[in-house]
């Protein structure tokens, strides 16, 4: 059976709870002032069953204009609104606002109930009749059912029943489909249950023994019981109204507002891109930077509205903004909100959420405007596209498009792999799921191209450029993940060579002019002169009276070669002379086993300032250990 919930609207004192108290039987007015005073100040719930079976779930919300606030987070998630107007007061200041928040909450169904009808003459009835009429006119209630009720009497309350039985056969069912999430309107403790929240499931489906998260604080709890209309129930699922025991959360962690919901499917946001419909009662402009009450799920926060296309927003006007919040919100794409200015305190606006977890924009970023400005009104894949491109080369998670575009899980997997058929997409991260845009990808290829193009203008003489200084050369936002990818999809395609740790074009190709070749035969010569006690570099470079930098282009193209070996920092040996060294060096550790320092050093007929670091140098490379102040050979070396 279809989940259903019914929220009363409208001015104070004019019979809501009383209503409801007809309709069920049921007193919402729970707490002690409430009773006292013979006005809602809390949200108050029932429940109705009507005739045919269909169960209501019902929220009661105060009509004081001080506590319109709690009234937003009681008409979060409901269906159908019961309009309540008082025959004998007609329409008052919090049932125009009680309508408009309606309205920006996207309701689609309800009626009109004209209550204490028994105060009134028929005259009068007719009068308030047409009042309403015109008032309804434009709105969802146009042509709804109006109904004269007395809940003194009982008066018409069956044809309530009957009306709300008509009009629940109209509401298409919810999906269960979805993130699970419940924004908390009530959090209480029951002596032997522990801590219990309430709140309408407005997404998704929650079962007992299920582990859940409190948004935005992360902590965890795993749910111990549920209820529905007062009858525990194993599941719950999207529209009840249910109250849920958790197993080791405390009270004071759990404030209205919160969102309870599945395990890291939400992502905390203090900013969030909207479509902002600013009504048109207002008496004056919404100024660029407005602080500003923001009213989603049962949360009310503080925030400011930067208008991104204009410094003022006319009344009756509507534009897309970022709203920039004082604590963070877990929102996803399409989610009702409404503005109330901060002081004084009146409704002002509201809308549609177009990006739940928004970067920050500039006012001048055009491009970035009229892409928002697209989203609004966007086919799914459009929307996948633009988030995925946005995201630059940090991409998109899957969990995060979730959000952004308010899918189900199987057909935004769907999407996004027509996205990658269409090589629009490209996903960078198999484990966690993560994409980028087609056009981001193709520019990081392009980025590398240029970093190697102007690596070998630079260094002409090098074979490749390490692969350790390519990715430092990338922006930060540049991973591992998405750097070998582009690494091995160039390589498959032509267009670079790897060789160990270094990274070329492939067009590229080491080739010495004229004064190369005859610097590269004295550097070779002289090394090969120097034996395993050569000059410094920079001696060297003295000697053959050559710039230091050139100079060094040739040794490092020798060293690549293996014909120059780099013993340490300014120190470099003819391969010719190490081998002959390395050979000596295993014969006397194959007949003594073991030698010295100072034995090596009469080896060699070196100073400590060479012998040393040979030494080290074939410590390094594995032929010998260190035992002590001993060498030994490590291993039979082969030829």
């Amino acid at each position: 059976m279809k989940q259903i919930i019914l929220g009363t609207a409208g001015h104070i004192d004019h019979g809501k709870t009383s209503l409801v108290r007809a309709l069920t039987g049921i007193n919402t007015d729970r707490l002690k002032e409430e009773q006292l005073r013979g006005i809602t100040i809390e949200l108050g719930f029932a429940y109705l069953t009507l005739p045919n079976g269909q169960r209501l779930g019902i929220v009661d919300v105060p009509g004081h204009e001080k506590f319109v606030k709690h009234m937003v987070a009681g008409a979060t998630g409901i269906d159908l609104v019961a309009l309540v107007i008082a025959a004998d007061e007609g329409i008052m200041p919090q049932t125009r606002e009680h309508m408009e928040i309606c309205i920006l909450l996207g309701v689609r169904y309800g009626l009109v109930v004209l209550t204490k009808i028994d105060l009134v003459d028929a005259e009068w009835l007719a009068m308030v009749q047409e009042e309403v009429a015109q008032f309804t006119q434009g709105t969802f209630l146009e042509g709804a059912p109006v109904l004269p009720v007395s809940s003194a009497t009982g008066q018409g309350v069956a044809e309530l029943t009957q009306a709300l039985e008509r009009i629940s056969a109209e509401i298409p069912p919810r999906t269960s489909a979805g993130i699970f999430r419940l924004p908390v309107d009530r959090v209480f403790t029951m002596k032997g249950f522990g801590t219990v929240i309430t709140g309408t499931l407005i997404s998704g489906k929650v079962a007992v023994g299920e582990k859940v998260m409190l948004y935005p604080s992360g902590l965890t709890s795993k749910v111990r019981g549920l209820q529905v209309h007062n009858q525990s129930v194993e599941a719950a699922e999207a529209g009840m109204r249910t109250a849920i025991n958790f197993q080791g959360l405390e009270k004071a962690e759990v404030n209205r507002g919160d969102v309870i919901a599945t395990p890291e499917a939400l992502v905390p946001s203090y900013m969030i891109d909207a479509a902002l419909h600013y009504l048109p009662s207002n008496p004056k402009a919404l100024k660029n930077r407005s602080r500003v009450r923001f009213h989603a799920g049962t949360n009310e926060i503080l925030g400011i509205v930067a208008l991104l296309d204009r410094e003022e927003l006319q009344p009756g006007e509507s534009a897309i903004v970022q709203i920039r919040l004082e604590t963070p919100v877990t929102l996803v794409k399409d989610d009702h909100y409404v503005l109330r200015s901060y002081s004084p305190v009146r409704t002002v606006g509201g809308g549609q959420v177009l990006n739940p977890i928004a970067p920050k924009h500039k006012s001048t970023q055009t491009e970035t405007i009229q892409r928002l400005n697209a989203l609004a009104d966007a086919p799914p894949e459009q929307v996948l596209a633009h988030h995925v491109e946005a995201a630059g080369y940090g991409g998109c998670s899957f969990g995060e498009l979730m959000l952004m575009a308010n899918l189900p899980e199987k057909q935004l997997d769907r999407l996004l792999q027509s996205l990658m058929s269409q090589k629009t997409a490209v996903q960078i991260d198999r484990e966690k799921r993560r994409y980028i845009h087609a056009v981001t990808f193709s520019a990081l290829q392009k980025e590398l191209r240029d970093q190697l193009a102007a690596y070998h203008r630079k260094n002409p003489l090098k074979q490749g450029m390490p692969k350790e200084e390519l990715k430092s050369r990338l922006p930060a936002a540049v991973d591992i993940k998405l750097f070998t990818l582009t690494l091995q999809q160039m390589i498959k395609a032509g267009e670079i060579a790897a060789e160990e740790d270094l990274v070329r074009l492939a067009a590229h190709r080491v080739a010495l002019r004229v004064d190369q070749s005859a610097l590269r035969a004295k550097i070779l010569s002289a090394y090969d002169a120097g034996g395993i006690t050569p000059p410094s570099f920079k001696e060297l470079c003295e000697t053959l009276d050559t710039p230091l930098e050139p100079a060094r282009q040739v040794l490092s193209l020798l060293v690549n070669e293996g014909l120059i070996v780099k013993i340490r920092e300014e120190y470099y040996c003819h391969q010719r002379h190490l081998l002959d060294l390395k050979q000596k060096l295993v014969a006397y550790l194959t007949a003594h086993e073991e030698i010295s320092t100072p034995q090596f050093k009469d080896m060699t007929g070196a100073s400590r300032k060479f012998v040393i670091p040979l030494i080290e140098y074939f410590d390094a490379t594995q032929l010998t250990i260190r035992v002590g102040d001993l060498r030994k050979l490590r291993k039979q070396p082969t030829s």
